[in-house]
């Protein structure tokens, strides 16, 4: 979900008038991808190189995170929706870390879209952490060097159970995964947008899913798998 801040920039408006228009994005995004039929929606919402970023701007997001939370979250129970984070907890505010366990304690039985929130995420970091894992099962005895394949090195990340993305959409025009889901992205069709997020909407969602429909996918072999 990128642009927010260029979208306020090219306004006029501050870079918090762009993050708070973004949520709005979201939560249009959310609710066309239920209506849609989508089982899984992942969203990058603050990686873990965002640390970076002026305090000013992470309080803000932090703020915006709270209050998304604590308005939004009834709403999204009451539509079947289950709520997922990934990424890592340390150093975490500690009324962030309750919030977001609480999201998921409290949809956690619910059976419609499955809504991944990668928060305090990055791909990197998700593949050292499985490799420690691995690592840690091997040194216990658990786990011989024969035994890691890529589906033994899966079962070890954030989250094993939620399948590879079909597709990955980045808004804003740039053309990277920026550490988003690069285990799991190996076979994904990759759109890029050039609106920012805050202008992302349901026909712009709509027209993604279509161009992935055409595509082929073929997975290293000759045999094309079409977009469904």
């Amino acid at each position: 979900m990128d642009g927010n801040g260029r979208w306020a920039a090219a306004r006029g408006l501050p870079r918090a008038e762009g993050h708070r228009r973004g949520v709005e994005a979201l939560r249009k995004t959310v609710r066309a991808a239920g209506e849609l039929g989508i089982r899984y929606l992942t969203i990058f919402s603050f990686s873990a190189e965002n640390w970076a970023r002026p305090a000013s701007e992470i309080s803000d997001l932090m703020g915006l995170l709270r209050r998304f939370i604590r308005h939004d979250l009834a709403e999204l129970h009451r539509n079947n929706v289950r709520v997922r984070v990934i990424g890592a907890r340390e150093g975490l505010e500690k009324d962030i870390e309750s919030l977001l366990e609480e999201a998921q304690q409290l949809t956690r039985a619910n059976t419609g879209l499955n809504l991944v929130v990668a928060f305090n995420y990055g791909a990197r970091q998700e593949i050292a952490h499985a490799a420690r894992r691995l690592v840690e099962k091997a040194l216990a005895g658990a786990l011989k060097p024969e035994d890691v394949t890529p589906e033994r090195f899966s079962e070890n990340l954030d989250a094993p159970d939620v399948p590879d993305p079909d597709l990955i959409i980045r808004t804003s025009g740039e053309q990277r995964l920026s550490n988003f889901l690069l285990w799991q992205a190996a076979y994904s069709e990759l759109v890029f947008l050039p609106v920012y997020w805050p202008d992302f909407d349901r026909a712009a969602l709509e027209n993604a899913i279509v161009e992935y429909q055409g595509r082929e996918r073929r997975y290293g072999g000759l045999i094309a798998k079409t977009g469904s």
